[in-house]
């Protein structure tokens, strides 16, 4: 159905902006029963909200006074965070510029003094944050005496954040006449209780029911062992090959280790997290905006607020904690019409409990295998032939070196450089680790290619909990090889023997270098070492000894009660690399 009738600026704007006809949230803010009422709107990111509240506050901002004298604002918009906040005053601002409405950003961030300039000069809308909106309103820059409308954008995500007590002063300095409008993609009992204390026979509109989780959103699940996680995020990524992805990771170290990773195997990527400065995220956000980064590994907290149009691939790397948090990742795609993809990547003793969780959700997700080698190649292979016979427009410059090229080269050897070419820079997929049902040792002597190998030693063995199944990955991701690329692996008491082939042997020993950091409490501080000569035969084959309780353990990833959901088995980002526990280690901090 079209828009009701609206003012003319307003209806001139959207036409602009190729708005035909509402969504469905911004239909039931112009309904007639919600004309006049306090609104508790629940509806998804990127369903339309920002356009929504604009056009339920227009007729009273329209009418309000614009002129030099007008000081006070009409309209006060709240939001989580700065990028929000400066996401919601883009948005407006095309909404009401050709109605001369003045619109003030506050931030924190920004210069707090030009804004204060601002908000003296005269303003009608205010958008901003908890923090700084409070900030100007004690120090007398911000006056509210002549507010008609309030709005909180993505409530929920405000008092997970902490900033109960900045909306609670703020909506005290309001007027009792003012309308308020609250939008949350859910709807717990704080937001209950919320809008119960500062809203008057709110009218309540939900959204999401008519499509359940988000329409636009196409749900993946994979099971994978939790060895393998990483290599599972390289291949969706290698897959999908989207134009802009996130990675979404449970704490800033997994972030960081992640975003390491995958920029030393090419990818361009860049990181967000809590340890991020206000310079950092902008300088992040700018490269994926610009295309110079495809690829953000960011925590929940940190990627609230991110609106990138370009973002179709959501890739969740450790298990969201509840159904709300699956839906606040996965709306950072799927955005405003555009189709977007979520992936969950499931270790096997998790899938039971995300199957729940998206039973809760309301998510119909597909369970598919992780994208071979091979189906990753045949792909490439694909996209590649597309992009190749698409026609070209060149200059008359262009046209001539090219018909030079032509004459020096056959049409096969200028074929196979164009796909060298095009295949330069581009990522290997991975070969997904099996994974070992025992701890023997792998004997590569019946292997081609292990005729001439060099034995390595580690400073970890029986009592520390060696075992084949994370002792792969983790020689995989230190030395920068394939599983094929290791040899036997001989377990011993208290050390580990095992083999590469010499013509790997440098690069190994380079990667080494780079990778390990001596006293590190966690596997990069597992010193590996050349072995002067092999080990004696049988050292993984001899009776177990006693366990010498009183020397410090390093733990494996499935061992004790120090194994759990922030990484190791149960899924973090580097799957199943060694967790080292030793007393008075610091606990993990969580964003």
């Amino acid at each position: 159905m079209p828009f009701p009738p609206l003012p003319l600026p307003i209806s001139e704007a959207l036409t602009e902006q190729g708005y035909a006809e509402p969504t469905p949230v911004q239909a039931a803010v112009l309904a007639p029963e919600a004309q006049g009422r306090d609104l508790l709107v629940s509806a998804q990111t990127g369903s339309g909200k920002t356009v929504a509240f604009g056009l339920a506050m227009a007729d009273a901002i329209l009418s309000a006074d614009m002129g030099p004298a007008a000081r006070a604002p009409v309209a006060l918009v709240i939001a989580p965070t700065r990028e929000l906040a400066l996401q919601v005053s883009r948005e407006l601002m095309w909404l009401f510029a050709k109605a001369g409405v003045r619109i003030t950003t506050c931030v924190g961030g920004m210069d707090a003094s030009r804004e204060r300039r601002a908000l003296y000069q005269g303003t009608q809308i205010v958008v901003g944050t908890p923090g700084r909106l409070r900030d100007h309103l004690e120090h007398g820059a911000l006056d509210l005496s002549s507010l008609r409308y309030v709005v909180l954008d993505e409530a929920d995500e405000m008092l997970d954040m902490g900033f109960r007590e900045d909306l609670e002063e703020i909506l005290e300095a309001t007027p009792g006449d003012r309308r308020s409008l609250l939008f949350s993609a859910t709807m717990p009992k704080p937001i209950v209780a919320l809008a119960k204390r500062y809203q008057q026979d709110a009218l309540r509109i939900s959204t999401v029911s008519e499509t359940p989780g988000h329409g636009d959103i196409s749900y993946q699940a994979v099971a994978v062992s939790p060895a393998d996680i990483e290599n599972a995020v390289i291949n969706l990524l290698r897959f999908h090959e989207a134009e802009t992805a996130i990675l979404f990771c449970a704490t800033r170290d997994n972030v960081r280790h992640l975003h390491s990773s995958l920029t030393e195997r090419g990818f361009a990527a860049v990181a967000l997290s809590g340890e991020h400065s206000q310079k950092e995220r902008n300088a992040a956000l700018q490269a994926l905006r610009d295309g110079r980064a495809r690829i953000c590994v960011a925590t929940d907290v940190a990627a609230r607020g991110i609106d990138i149009p370009s973002l179709s691939l959501v890739i969740h790397v450790e298990t969201p904690r509840d159904a709300e948090v699956l839906q606040h990742r996965s709306g950072r795609t799927g955005r405003a019409g555009r189709k977007g993809v979520a992936v969950l990547i499931v270790p096997y003793p998790r899938r039971r409990r995300v199957e729940g969780m998206l039973r809760m959700a309301r998510v119909q997700a597909e369970w598919v295998p992780v994208p071979s080698a091979e189906a990753i190649r045949e792909r490439d292979r694909e996209r590649m032939l597309a992009d190749l016979v698409k026609p070209v427009e060149a200059s008359d410059a262009d046209r001539a070196l090219a018909e030079q090229i032509v004459d020096k080269m056959s049409p096969l050897d200028l074929a196979l450089a164009l796909v060298q070419a095009r295949k330069h820079g581009i990522p290997e997929p991975e070969d997904l680790i099996e994974q070992s049902s025992g701890d023997g040792p792998v004997r590569p002597e019946r292997r081609a290619g292990f005729e001439d190998v060099a034995w390595f030693r580690m400073d970890i063995g029986r009592r520390q909990n060696a075992d084949p199944r994370w002792i792969l990955p983790l020689l995989c991701r230190r030395g920068h090889i394939t599983r094929n690329e290791i040899g036997a692996i001989r377990i011993a008491a208290n050390e580990t023997y095992f083999q590469v082939p010499t013509a790997v042997e440098a690069k190994f020993r380079a990667a080494l270098k780079r990778t390990g950091t001596p006293g590190s409490e966690d596997e990069n501080g597992i010193t590996i070492e050349p072995s002067l000569e092999a080990p004696q035969d049988g050292g993984n084959d001899g009776p177990r000894q006693p366990r010498d309780n009183s020397a410090p353990r390093r733990r494996g990833p499935n061992a004790g009660p120090n194994s759990g959901p922030r990484g190791g088995a149960n899924g973090g980002p580097g799957g199943g690399r060694p967790t080292l526990h030793r007393k008075g280690a610091p606990p993990r901090r969580r964003d």
